[in-house]
C-alpha cells in the first residue's frame, strides 16, 4: 500500500514540545462557555442573533482537542473555534461527543459545527460542507524501543492493532488487510475502541501492538511519555483537514470561511498552530 512521507523537519517540534498540559479526559459531555467579544468577521444572521456559536468536538485528541485538569476544552482546534466566536461577536459553547458520532450530532442541529481534526474526505462532502484549516497525517504508536520492528502499514500483518471507532486509520489498516488476505498473509486484528484514549491505553496495558492515531496525537503521547512510546515509521496519508457545517445551514460556510482567511492572513491561525507546536501543519 503506497503511503505519503510527510517532510520530518516542518514537524520536528511535534517531537520535541513536552510543555503542552496533562489531559483530563472524560467520557460524558461537557459544555464549555467562552465569552463573546467585538467582532470582525460577520456572522450568520442565526448565530448572531443566538449569540453563541456550538461546537461538537471529540475531546480524546490532544493537542487538538482534550479536557485539562479541570476538565476545560484546551488544545489547537478548541483555540481555532473561540478565535472564530470571537471575530463573529458571539460566545463558544464546545459540546464533547465520540468521534464516530460528531457528523450525525452536526446533522441533529445539537451543534453549528464540529471542529475536530475532521478529515476533507470526498465522501465526507456529499453530507457536509467543509472548510479546510490545517493539514493533519496518520502514525502508528508503539511501545518505546520498537521490540515488534514495525515501521510501516505492511509491518501490521498478525498483529493487534487498536483504534478508535470512526476514523481513517481504522479504514486505512482495514484496506491494508484485504492486501494482505491476498498476499496469502494473516490479516492485522482490529480492534475498535469508542475514544481514542481507550485505544491508547490498550497499547499501554499491552492488549495491542500498535496504536493506530494521528501523527498529532501520537507525537503528544510519545513527548509526555518517551520511555513509554514511540512513533513507528514515519508518519503517512497526510490530507486536509477542516472544520465541518450543515449544508443548509444559509450564511455559515461563507462566514466560517472568511474567519479563517482572516486568521490565515494576520498571522492569528499560525501562531495558535506554533502554541501546539503543529505550525508544520499550517496550510497555505
Amino acid at each position: 500500500m503506497s503511503q505519503e512521507r510527510v517532510p520530518s523537519d516542518p514537524r520536528a517540534s511535534l517531537f520535541s514540545r513536552l510543555a503542552l498540559p496533562t489531559a483530563v479526559l472524560f467520557a460524558s459531555a461537557v459544555i464549555f462557555q467562552a465569552p463573546a467579544l467585538a467582532a470582525s468577521a460577520m456572522a450568520p444572521k442565526r448565530i448572531a442573533s443566538a449569540g453563541t456559536i456550538v461546537y461538537c468536538s471529540d475531546m480524546t485528541g490532544p493537542p487538538l482537542e482534550f479536557l485539562d485538569q479541570n476538565t476545560k476544552p484546551v488544545g489547537s482546534d478548541i483555540d481555532i473555534g473561540n478565535e472564530i466566536a470571537k471575530r463573529f461577536g458571539v460566545k463558544s459553547e464546545w459540546k464533547n461527543i465520540p468521534f464516530k458520532g460528531l457528523v450525525p450530532a452536526l446533522l441533529a442541529q445539537q451543534c453549528d459545527a464540529v471542529i475536530s481534526q475532521l478529515f476533507d474526505k470526498p465522501e465526507r462532502r456529499e453530507v457536509i460542507d467543509l472548510v479546510d484549516y490545517m493539514n493533519s497525517s496518520e502514525a502508528l504508536l508503539v511501545r518505546a524501543g520498537n521490540p515488534l520492528k514495525i515501521h510501516s502499514l505492511d509491518d501490521l500483518a498478525g498483529h493487534k492493532v487498536a483504534v478508535e471507532n470512526g476514523t481513517t486509520i481504522q479504514e486505512l489498516i482495514e484496506a491494508q488487510n484485504k492486501e494482505f488476505q491476498a498476499a496469502g498473509k494473516k490479516p492485522a486484528d482490529v480492534v475498535v475502541y469508542p475514544k481514542d484514549t481507550d485505544a491508547l491505553q490498550a497499547l499501554q496495558i499491552g492488549q495491542a501492538d500498535v496504536y493506530g492515531t494521528t501523527l498529532e496525537t501520537g507525537a503528544y503521547y510519545m513527548g509526555k511519555s518517551p520511555n513509554t512510546f514511540e512513533v513507528a515509521g514515519p508518519p503517512f496519508h497526510q490530507i486536509l483537514t477542516a472544520i465541518g457545517l450543515r449544508k443548509n445551514d444559509e450564511g455559515m460556510k461563507d462566514a466560517v470561511q472568511m474567519a479563517v482567511d482572516e486568521m490565515k492572513k494576520d498571522g492569528t491561525l499560525l501562531a495558535i498552530l506554533k502554541k501546539w507546536g503543529l505550525e508544520g501543519d499550517m496550510v497555505k
